[in-house]
């Protein structure tokens, strides 16, 4: 597969990539460096102009299909309009597809150079929003060793600071292959998207670390205390964003419904749209939009839900891992990913079982995805709300050490004491088995090895919270720092990310009820106009004696094709609010969910 993809690149760049040479992608260009999209920019260019012509082809095939229709007054009225004697049927329908396949052409190269500027001020986003953090934690390193290399790779480690870390990663690259740290700050200055921030900051760290550690220690005070105002703007941004991606999403739904609907209504009264479209399989042109309009339904929600997860701050949705053998089975009720493979075997056989009892394809493949979408959602969100519980209590037991440390407790003994002496629910045997083995593997022959212990607790918590925790404290300990000065930077650290976490699941709720409400709204729409317009419209034109066959409209396929429409909103609403909640899993819980609505909604109109 990786072969056949590395093979499509190649045509395409050697057909598209000199593109990217052009002056209208000198913008683009200098935001890709900071986007950290993953392939050269060439390549990108290659990809998204072969896109932006197949997309083109498609359109203006559909475009064709509907010149083709027009009825002979409209070719009149066009006539009249362009002031030419005569327009043929086949120079409209020529005109309607160049101009639409152009346009849809350069709204994908629009979109690809937006994609990249999102990309790039997400990257932004996330640098400033983590920066304070990251001064905070370097004023830990800078008290144990104070050497640079030291905070360098320390903080490289760091997935609690993502794309801080990442950047600090490449500093050490650069270095790898210079043999200068210097090099490596200037060269990471020079490209991040952050450059009223992170840029200035690296230069400045870079001269006062080659100054003394005072210096460095002093000027990480100043710059943690300035940070510190910069957060109301940085939240300002991050809403503004989120808003934009909201209102995209329902434009990018809005259009084609509208237009599927307006065929269909139409249809009644255009004879010509239940003609041949000029198409492989010869369907109608009534047929050819509206399944065009649905295509682009589902294919404008996964975009929409994959961009939103991306544009999430990293860190925030929960990665799960599937394990190996009986253990898949085992933990398929606590697990997403196990219940993600192992619920795909009822859901195939439901399919399987419908399909034999004769019901309609698109309901046999939406009741197979009801059945795997519901139970592994279900898990997910049951797995979320413990993971939740235990980030709760994790922040109130990293109070509970600082506070024990503070008054000359020792790190060890103060786990024992917060062991013996707290309840902490569901975290309550995690902190009980690190107590156990913080006794057993510190102080000896002579080494410390309390990280072996944390890393095995980060474990067993396994929410991201943990491991950034975790991952904090064992690099403190690493550089040097002293226990007391890392655990009243850990209560910060672990109040900021929680609260951070908790303020972005409400600003995303809303989203999610947006989402909701657009689906509902869909639905509705759709039972309406099948059970009262489509059926008023077909009486109003046999009454008004109209020019068309009474056959040439179907009142059961316009609803069928309604329903799919309907669903295909469903489907796209619920992925936007899953990936806009939780993640992904929980995208099948809502999408799922939407779709028994849309469907119970048509069965008690008596329409399914």
């Amino acid at each position: 597969m990786v072969d056949h993809l590395a093979r499509v690149d190649t045509w395409l760049y050697a057909v598209f990539g000199r593109h990217s040479d052009r002056p209208r992608h000198d913008v683009d260009r200098d935001r890709y460096r900071g986007a950290a999209i993953g392939t050269d920019f060439g390549t990108y260019i290659a990809r998204l102009y072969g896109l932006s012509w197949l997309v083109c082809g498609f359109g203006a095939a559909v475009a064709f299909a509907v010149g083709r229709s027009l009825s002979p007054a409209a070719f009149g009225a066009i006539a009249a309009a362009v002031s030419v004697p005569s327009v043929g049927p086949w120079h409209v329908a020529a005109l309607l597809a160049s101009l639409f396949g152009l346009l849809v052409k350069r709204s994908i190269i629009l979109l690809g150079g937006v994609y990249v500027r999102w990309r790039a001020n997400a990257r932004r986003i996330a640098i400033e929003r983590s920066l304070p953090g990251v001064v905070r934690y370097l004023q830990v390193l800078a008290v144990g060793s104070g050497d640079r290399h030291t905070m360098v790779r320390e903080l490289a480690k760091q997935d609690a600071y993502a794309e801080i870390s990442t950047s600090f990663g490449r500093v050490l690259e650069t270095e790898a292959l210079t043999g200068s740290l210097d090099d490596g700050l200037r060269n990471v200055a020079g490209t991040t998207p952050s450059r009223e921030l992170l840029s200035p900051f690296l230069l400045k760290f870079r001269e006062h670390t080659n100054r003394s550690p005072d210096s460095l220690r002093a000027y990480l005070r100043t710059e943690s205390r300035m940070l510190s105002r910069q957060r109301s703007r940085t939240r300002r941004r991050i809403s503004d964003r989120r808003t934009l991606l909201a209102e995209l999403f329902v434009l990018c739904l809005a259009a084609p419904i509208l237009l599927a609907v307006a065929v269909l209504v139409a249809g009644v009264l255009i004879p010509g749209l239940g003609g041949a479209a000029p198409l492989p399989t010869a369907p109608t042109v009534r047929d050819a939009v509206v399944v065009s309009s649905v295509a682009f339904v589902l294919v404008a929600g996964a975009c929409t839900a994959l961009l939103t997860a991306q544009l999430r701050p990293s860190g925030h949705v929960r990665t799960y891992e599937r394990p190996t053998g009986w253990r898949t089975i085992t933990t398929a009720v606590t697990n997403p990913a196990s219940a993600g493979f192992v619920f795909a075997f009822p859901a195939v056989a439901v399919a399987w079982l419908l399909w034999l009892s004769e019901v309609s394809f698109p309901n046999v493949l939406l009741f197979g995805y009801v059945t795997y979408g519901f139970p592994v959602g279900a898990v997910a969100v049951k797995r979320g709300q413990l993971d939740d519980a235990r980030d709760r209590e994790l922040r109130d037991f990293v109070h509970a050490i600082a506070g024990h440390v503070n008054r000359g407790v020792p790190f060890v003994d103060a786990v024992e004491s917060v062991a013996n002496e707290m309840t902490l629910g569901v975290l309550g045997p995690d902190i009980d088995d690190l107590a156990f083995q913080l006794g057993l593997t510190t102080g000896t022959a002579g080494t410390d090895t309390r990280t072996e212990a944390l890393d095995r607790f980060a474990d067993r918590v396994g929410t991201p919270l943990a491991e950034r925790t975790v991952g904090l404290v064992t690099g403190a300990l690493h550089a040097g720092s002293g226990v007391e000065t890392t655990f009243e930077t850990l209560q910060t650290e672990v109040g900021s990310l929680y609260y951070g976490r908790k303020e972005l699941r409400s600003a995303m709720l809303v989203y999610v009820v947006a989402a909701w409400a657009i689906a509902l709204s869909v639905v509705g729409v759709a039972v309406f106009g099948s059970v009262y317009v489509l059926e008023g419209l077909v009486h109003l034109s046999e009454a008004s004696a109209l020019d068309r066959q009474p056959s040439s409209f179907d009142v059961d396929r316009a609803v069928q094709q309604l329903y799919l429409l309907a669903q295909a909103t469903a489907l796209s609403c619920g992925w936007f609010a899953g990936a806009a909640s939780r993640g992904r899993y929980e995208a099948l819980l809502h999408s799922s969910a939407l779709v028994v609505v849309c469907y119970i909604a048509f069965v008690g109109a008596g329409l399914a």
